[in-house]
């Protein structure tokens, strides 16, 4: 199963390439954008989607300063950490 996992900075931690690139828009012709936060996504395929939350919390994410969401394709699902309840 494909399986996507975004990873961002919690709020209310300092998240200096969201800054940076909120700097430069304006220079670009950007205007009124603001609060950019700056993440990842990391995809993978896995036999056992069950365990995908302890992988996060073991490698992908820092989960004292970072928020993770995982989707899973083809099934709709989505489980959150952090800064949301968790769905599926």
């Amino acid at each position: 199963m494909l399986a996507r996992v975004l990873i961002r900075p919690k709020t209310g931690v300092v998240d200096p390439q969201g800054k940076a690139v909120e700097r430069a828009l304006p220079t670009l012709g950007f205007e009124g954008v603001e609060d950019v936060r700056v993440g990842r996504m990391v995809e993978l395929r896995t036999d056992d989607p069950d365990r995908l939350s302890e992988l996060c919390e073991k490698l992908l994410a820092n989960p004292l300063i970072e928020d993770y969401e995982i989707e899973l394709e083809g099934e709709g699902s989505q489980l959150s950490h952090g800064g949301d309840e968790e769905e599926v």
